[in-house]
């Protein structure tokens, strides 16, 4: 690992109830330093073994966890849609909200879950604190295509520059009172090419003034990125994972 402290190990993935209203498949996953909430929307045909039932997609929120994202609740919207794409998707919560090194722990076990049971390289999309989180995973792992970091802190997004030949996404409001856009621009700028920021008019640190504008672009780069061919890593990339 390149985080500190000792390396995550996931023991066993367990299904748990759903709090009422959501949707997908409640999980438990059970790892050696505690246990990570999430929630699987399971595409069809994994086990016919499609080149698209073996797409993912993980979600992260702001520094408080959770599932609920930005603009009105687009990650489980969108789940929901790009299953019919054959898209499986994962939201994650974290063990231990806002404490960086231990979120970023989450985010590559739940890119290690993915990657042991058959899926291809995955995007990673975080919101706010989470998304400095998928910038420094999306970094660390060779399993990662895409990172699309929505309204991100820079506090951890110090990487950006490793992401590259990963594709990055930055989307940021230009009303963010919470973190000003300035910060999105700088992650932006620290990344090499491939690279896109889209900058909304208006709206502010969650996105909901741009919501259906949001879901159309996450939903077109997302399936494009998942889509395309795989980029090339030079042989000194680093591809840490949990064990």
């Amino acid at each position: 690992m390149t985080t500190s402290g000792p390396a995550m190990s996931v023991h066993e993935v367990v299904s748990v109830p759903l709090h009422e209203g959501d949707t997908g498949q409640g999980l438990m996953i059970q790892t050696s330093r505690g246990d990570i909430p999430a929630i699987l929307h399971q595409a069809p045909g994994l086990a016919e073994s499609g080149e698209s039932s073996r797409l993912g997609v993980i979600w992260v929120c702001g520094a408080r966890g959770g599932f609920g994202g930005p603009g009105g609740g687009v990650y489980a919207r969108l789940a929901e849609r790009l299953c019919g794409q054959g898209i499986t998707s994962l939201r994650l919560s974290y063990r231990q909200p806002n404490v960086f090194p231990e979120c970023l722990l989450d985010l590559l076990a739940g890119v290690a879950l993915l990657k042991g049971t058959g899926y291809a390289p995955v995007v990673l999309v975080g919101h706010s604190f989470g998304g400095a989180v998928v910038v420094a995973a999306g970094a660390a792992s060779t399993h990662v295509r895409g990172v699309v970091s929505l309204s991100p802190q820079t506090y951890g997004a110090g990487m950006a520059g490793q992401l590259s030949p990963r594709s990055l996404l930055v989307v940021h409001g230009k009303a963010d009172t919470r973190l000003p856009y300035s910060c999105g621009v700088q992650v932006h700028h620290w990344a090499r090419q491939p690279k896109e920021i889209v900058l909304y008019e208006g709206a502010e640190h969650r996105l909901e003034e741009c919501r259906e504008e949001l879901a159309a672009l996450l939903e077109r780069w997302l399936t494009t990125t998942l889509r395309a061919p795989p980029p090339s890593f030079d042989s000194g990339v680093d591809t840490a994972e949990p064990r």
